[in-house]
């Protein structure tokens, strides 16, 4: 049995742990700079919105999201991050965080939800085609990080 639910305080430790099993998972476990600090912050502040899937009493999956304004089209939630431990999945944890996340758009009157996808995660970019999304390969990312904590 799965619960997709809201995320609490409490649930942020476990959180933070499934996002450094994730940078594992993209082949950048050491990139993880944030602290468990900055998750509370942000979570307190309300600058995150956290779901979580609960099996057994255990965090299992999570999505990280936050608001936004997209220029050209209003506004907008971005998927910050999507996880699923394996062991989870197949199961249907994914989809059913994935249409929380959608629902959650939806119901705070978005125009658009956005995110990022590896391209070498062809499960993930399958998975986001059967949910009707368009994957853009034309858009190069640009980044400047100020500080480096850790």
């Amino acid at each position: 049995m799965i619960l997709i639910r809201k995320a609490t305080f409490e649930d942020l430790p476990a959180v933070y742990n499934l996002i450094k099993e994730l940078a594992l998972y993209e082949k950048e476990p050491e990139a993880v700079t944030s602290t468990i600090v900055d998750y509370q912050e942000a979570y307190t502040e309300g600058l995150i919105d956290v779901t979580v899937a609960e099996a057994d009493g255990t965090v299992v999956g999570i999505t990280v999201a936050y608001m936004t304004f997209s220029t050209w089209k209003g506004k907008m939630l971005y998927l910050e991050d999507f996880y699923v431990q394996p062991a989870a999945r197949s199961q249907g944890v994914g989809q059913q965080l994935f249409d929380g996340f959608v629902a959650e758009a939806k119901e705070q009157g978005c125009n658009m939800v956005k995110w990022q996808v590896l391209d070498w995660n062809v499960d993930a970019i399958k998975f986001y085609k059967r949910n009707g999304a368009t994957i853009e390969t034309d858009w190069y990312n640009g980044k400047i990080i100020f500080t480096e904590v850790g």
